[in-house]
């Protein structure tokens, strides 16, 4: 990762990554829950989408992927998915709960 003139972390991801979170958000997922469990900003994630729509989203640096990214990246997705799922479900068990009081 390089430093940005503003003293920031410019992150690097691999196409496959990108491609995953990009399906996150199509497949329903709000992209704002996509971005923060995934560690990124909003914004970066918003460009991949309107790339991927238009077929330009590229990867990081032109080094070919390694099976340990793609299993990163997937695990990555996998457990945005998971978090999400577990956070529906606290918040309807903590519905029924109180309405059985």
């Amino acid at each position: 990762m390089s430093k940005r003139k503003d003293g920031q972390v410019r992150g690097k991801y691999t196409l496959e990554f990108k491609l995953e979170a990009v399906r996150l958000v199509k497949g329903g997922q709000s992209a704002t829950v996509t971005a923060k469990v995934l560690g990124m900003p909003k914004q970066t994630l918003d460009n991949w989408v309107r790339l991927g729509e238009k077929g330009q989203l590229k990867g990081a640096g032109d080094k070919p992927v390694s099976p340990e990214q793609m299993e990163l990246a997937r695990l990555r997705a996998e457990l945005a998915r998971v978090k999400m799922e577990r956070d529906i479900l606290k918040k309807a068990t903590a519905y029924f709960a109180r309405e059985s009081l």
